[in-house]
């Protein structure tokens, strides 16, 4: 089969399709013929040779897909059903091997390039905001990096769940997308410090920054405030003062998706469906796909994903 590989290990744009061998199957997976798969900003750094998939994983870059199953291996799944698929790697592709547990079913609504963008995403947000936060209605929520897929995501999630949502992002541009999208506050962290804005305000912080942003996040928490970051864009080392915490019951959560074992994976998977899936079904979350491109064309997809220039998600086209 046809699948990216990178080809210069010190130039990270050195992604070329090349030919590999199709994936076996073990007990328990299934073969899918991948129509799309999501870019996320975890490839990039894979491909800087910084994030490297976990031990017995696909060496092939991608974290999400969407396709359909052409060989159900010892499932009771059927051949040409449409799934999304989660993934600890494997996803640039044209075909994939992806254990059961991390299946998906396509929403109704949207075609199989619109669920590769959602898939990652949505497990990726719901774990961390549903699962270890415990979001609730009327909670108040900052979410950096707004505009982004996370970012976008969890906007719309937070607001279909009835909490208030505040964003940071790095022009007024991407902050009036975050309002569209239903944000009610927009901090431009480029000319404003989120920290002073917000003071004691957030019940709630999904943080994509880390420790750069690790003192005013905590300055930024409510009394039993949660903060959960989920990615370290901003270095993995901060200061965080305990003195503050402890009065006012305040905790930190640092998260990963892709280094957990299979059955909890699949835990998140069917507890992402059964409470987000009906709210894309609906419409009340949209995939917001900015742009795509051909596989062949990874490198471009990354170029673009690293300039910061797009709002949302970004997709590979495999096959039909």
């Amino acid at each position: 089969m046809k699948a990216i590989a990178l080809t210069d290990p010190d130039n990270p744009r050195s992604l070329a399709l090349t030919d590999v061998p199709e994936p076996s199957l073990d007990d328990g997976s299934v073969l899918v013929r991948v129509t799309a798969a999501g870019v996320n900003r975890a490839d990039l750094v894979q491909a800087q040779g910084k994030y490297p998939p976990p031990k017995g994983e696909p060496e092939t870059i991608g974290l999400e897909c969407a396709g359909v199953i052409v060989d159900p291996g010892t499932t009771d799944r059927k051949q040409g059903e449409e799934v999304g698929c989660l993934l600890a790697g494997g996803g640039y592709a044209e075909y994939v091997a992806v254990p059961e547990g991390q299946l998906t079913p396509k929403p109704k609504n949207l075609s199989l390039e619109e669920t590769a963008a959602v898939v990652e995403v949505a497990c990726t947000v719901w774990s961390n905001l549903g699962m270890v936060a415990g979001l609730q209605a009327g909670d108040k929520v900052l979410i950096h990096g707004g505009a982004g897929g996370i970012g976008s995501f969890a906007i719309q999630l937070c607001k279909a769940l009835g909490a208030e949502v505040a964003v940071t992002a790095g022009s007024e541009e991407k902050l009036d997308y975050c309002r569209e999208l239903g944000a009610d506050i927009g901090i431009n962290y480029r000319t404003q410090d989120f920290a002073e804005e917000l003071k004691g305000w957030a019940d709630i912080i999904l943080d994509v920054v880390g420790g750069a942003y690790l003192e005013q996040n905590i300055k930024s928490l409510a009394v039993d405030g949660r903060l959960v970051v989920i990615a370290l864009q901003g270095g993995p080392k901060g200061t965080l003062s305990l003195g503050r915490m402890m009065p006012r019951r305040q905790s930190v959560h640092a998260t990963t998706l892709r280094a957990r074992p299979r059955p909890m994976k699949a835990r998140i998977v069917a507890d992402t469906v059964e409470h987000v899936w009906p709210l894309i079904e609906s419409g009340k979350i949209a995939p917001n796909v900015t742009k795509t491109f051909p596989l062949a064309q990874a490198s471009d997809a990354h170029d673009y994903l690293d300039s910061g220039a797009h709002t949302g998600k970004v997709v590979l086209t495999v096959g039909e």
